[in-house]
């Protein structure tokens, strides 16, 4: 059970239920997280503004799935592995590549520099090196393309945060933070 409210339809204000019925309409449902999000109607526009500007930024919907898988697992968001571990299936990664992401890499040479250093930027806080810069810049991504890894990286911190903080009850299939091998 969620540390945190859950807002739906019976206990929103007008101001809460016209953001659940909007994003109810763009995706067929509401995902729980984004329930516990619309207790600061404020907190759920930004995130929503931000992950909507994210979106149509130059990475695509793979590598950005292999960064939230990255960064939740590293973050141990059972949600958000279980919630983009989904979403990952629907944007066409494979159970492999999925565990690969997971585990801080993908079977692609290129999305494998933008998933280490996505989890490297969570795991020490943006304190990355130079040479990981480089890295990733030698694997073919261009300054726009750091900037967005970096702010994905951020959006997924927060949800991971969210998610955790608020032990909000999972509404995608489960998975289990443990890798398999």
């Amino acid at each position: 059970m969620s540390r945190i409210n859950i807002v739906d339809s019976a206990n929103a204000s007008p101001e809460q239920k016209a953001l659940l019925d909007a994003i109810q309409s763009q995706l067929g449902m509401v995902p729980n997280f984004l329930k516990v999000f619309a207790n600061s109607p404020a907190a759920l526009r930004a995130f929503l503004g931000l992950h909507g500007i994210a979106g149509e930024g130059s990475l695509g919907p793979q590598t950005r799935e292999r960064i939230a898988l990255a960064v939740a697992q590293k973050n141990a968001c059972e949600y958000c592995v279980s919630a983009h571990t989904a979403l990952g299936r629907k944007a066409g990664l494979s159970p492999r590549e999925i565990e690969a992401n997971r585990a801080g890499t993908s079977e692609d040479e290129k999305a494998a520099a933008a998933v280490v250093f996505a989890r490297s930027l969570a795991e020490h806080q943006g304190e990355v090196t130079t040479a990981e810069i480089l890295a990733v810049r030698n694997a073919g991504y261009s300054e726009a393309d750091i900037v967005e890894i970096i702010t994905h990286v951020g959006m997924n911190v927060l949800t991971n945060i969210l998610g955790k903080a608020s032990r909000v009850e999972i509404d995608f299939p489960r998975v289990d933070l443990k890798l398999a091998g």
